[in-house]
């Protein structure tokens, strides 16, 4: 998995780097973070590194523990799994542009 540049502005922070700085902020240790939601402090080093993506399940745990920046995790996370995903593609940015279409058709045409 390559790692990020990592940058200053919140939108290209990796999830690593987000949780990183939000446990950080709040002056807890990995082990104090990893007793509270059950999770290998070893497990979320690794996260906090970028050296492991995250599952949903721990996402959520992590979300709901820092739900202050609940949507910045969420973002993190979901961006991080899009751009893994498609980085070497040649036609990623039009096949994302299609797909935050299809995604406001679909909420759209949901809501009815």
């Amino acid at each position: 998995m390559p790692i990020f540049v990592k940058s200053k502005e919140s939108t290209l922070k990796t999830i690593g780097t987000t949780l990183r700085e939000l446990r950080e902020a709040k002056g807890l240790l990995l082990r104090e973070v990893g007793a509270k939601l059950s999770l290998d402090p070893t497990i979320l080093s690794k996260i906090e590194q970028d050296k492991r993506m995250p599952t949903k399940e721990q996402v959520k745990s992590l979300a709901n523990f820092y739900k202050d920046q609940k949507n910045e995790v969420i973002i993190a996370w979901l961006s991080d799994k899009l751009y893994y995903e498609v980085q070497n593609e040649d036609l990623a940015l039009r096949a994302m542009q299609v797909a935050e279409e299809k995604i406001k058709y679909h909420k759209k045409n949901d809501k009815h």
